[in-house]
């Protein structure tokens, strides 16, 4: 936990206990997180603000593509999901 006790998603998010459910929360922080960062960047180029704007734009796309990767680790455990290119085990006889 942070100085002020609120939890974070770092204590939220324990790596014995990972669901999918966690990995879609994780996916969402972290585009949530991007949002804001481009925000930022756009702001800070409005501004002329060129080392900020520089400096968003890549926080954001960290974050992008640690939304990425939890969102894949997600869409790959999820059970319910069925490989559209299975190939069979057997061949069928014309």
């Amino acid at each position: 936990m942070t100085e002020n006790n609120a939890p974070t998603m770092d204590d939220a998010f324990d790596e014995d206990s990972d669901t999918i459910g966690d990995y879609h929360r994780m996916a969402a922080h972290h585009f949530q997180a991007s949002a804001k960062h481009h925000m930022a960047a756009a702001t800070a180029d409005d501004d002329g603000n060129d080392e900020a704007a520089a400096r968003h734009a890549y926080l954001a796309y960290r974050h992008q593509l640690n939304g990425v990767q939890y969102a894949e680790i997600a869409a790959m455990e999820s059970e319910s999901l069925e490989d559209e290119f299975d190939v069979p085990t057997e061949l069928e006889a014309d």
